[in-house]
């Protein structure tokens, strides 16, 4: 769920068949309800740009707030994440602990004063990098943080563990008045044999509403939509994702989209109860099915318990 054009482009360049995805289409806004999911800003120092002479760009994602620390997001959206500008990936790196990774937790992301790419000529990728993190580190808006895939996390494919925590500076911590909940081990097989039932979903995400070949609308505010159920039995790998309809219709109001990855997909039946977080699409116009990397499951589950997620 990365959401600026530039960046949208080279993820689907990047992947033939699934493409990091996410943000709500024919969504509305949030209203305040789910105060405990946020937007995440951070930099891959690896990232190649054809703008830039040296590697390096930056992203958006989404997360859910599981305490005043630990926030829940998708693996793509932690692994790899810069180390003061550094890469975590060279030199036998894992990809993990990287910091600089920034949460809002308004409802409309404040980037005002983000200084815009085009200020910079195609040597000044570090300045560029230098002026942003200022930029974050001075915006009361935005809380630094630390970045972890899961263990098992793989660049590619990525959706196998797709999942990640990023972990707010203590001193930063957010306390209100309800967090996310993570669903207990096998939470989704209850909804096996219910396809097609009218039972919904809440994806929650900061991206695009709309997107198209040379189309690409919204952005940077906390929107909702309901989806139903497609299919827990998604081929490859089987039974780590569930694929949703992101066709609005039969009661379901909106679907996920390119430009926030890692945005929670809720149970309805418990608004706080996250069974999933957006993990990728199959379209440009973010039509048909997107893919949930389930987070109930023994080994994220397990993951998730070495954390403090205590609310």
């Amino acid at each position: 769920m990365r959401n600026k054009l530039p960046i949208v482009l080279a993820l689907l360049a990047s992947l033939a068949l699934a493409t990091p995805a996410g943000a709500i289409t024919s969504g509305t806004a949030d209203g305040g309800e789910h105060p405990y999911v946020g937007q995440l800003l951070f930099f891959d120092a690896d990232f190649e740009s054809a703008a830039f002479d040296d590697p390096g760009g930056w992203f958006s994602c989404s997360g859910t707030l599981l305490s005043s620390t630990v926030v829940l997001t998708a693996g793509h959206c932690t692994f790899g994440v810069g180390l003061d500008g550094e890469s975590t990936t060279a030199n036998g790196g894992d990809g993990s602990g990287g910091n600089d990774m920034w949460v809002t937790f308004s409802e409309v992301a404040d980037f005002d004063g983000f200084p815009p790419s085009s200020a910079y000529e195609p040597d000044q990728n570090q300045q560029r990098y230098e002026d942003r993190a200022d930029w974050a580190n001075d915006n009361s808006a935005w809380i630094h943080a630390t970045s972890y895939p899961h263990p098992e996390f793989a660049d590619a494919p990525f959706y196998v563990h797709d999942a990640g925590v990023v972990l707010l500076d203590p001193a930063d911590g957010v306390p209100p008045s309800t967090y996310g909940a993570v669903a207990e081990e096998d939470w989704l097989e209850r909804y096996a044999t219910r396809r097609g039932s009218e039972h919904l979903f809440e994806v929650v995400g900061y991206g695009l509403t709309a997107s198209g070949p040379f189309t690409f609308e919204g952005g940077d505010e906390r929107l909702t939509g309901d989806v139903k159920l497609n299919t827990l039995r998604g081929s490859v790998p089987p039974d780590t994702y569930a694929l949703f309809s992101n066709n609005p219709g039969q009661h379901a109001t909106g679907g996920t989209c390119f430009g926030d990855s890692g945005g929670p997909i809720f149970d309805n039946t418990d608004s706080n109860l996250v069974v999933a977080v957006t993990s990728f699409g199959f379209s440009l116009t973010c039509s048909g099915v997107g893919g949930g990397y389930r987070i109930d499951q023994p080994d994220d589950l397990a993951f998730l318990a070495t954390f403090d997620i205590t609310p």
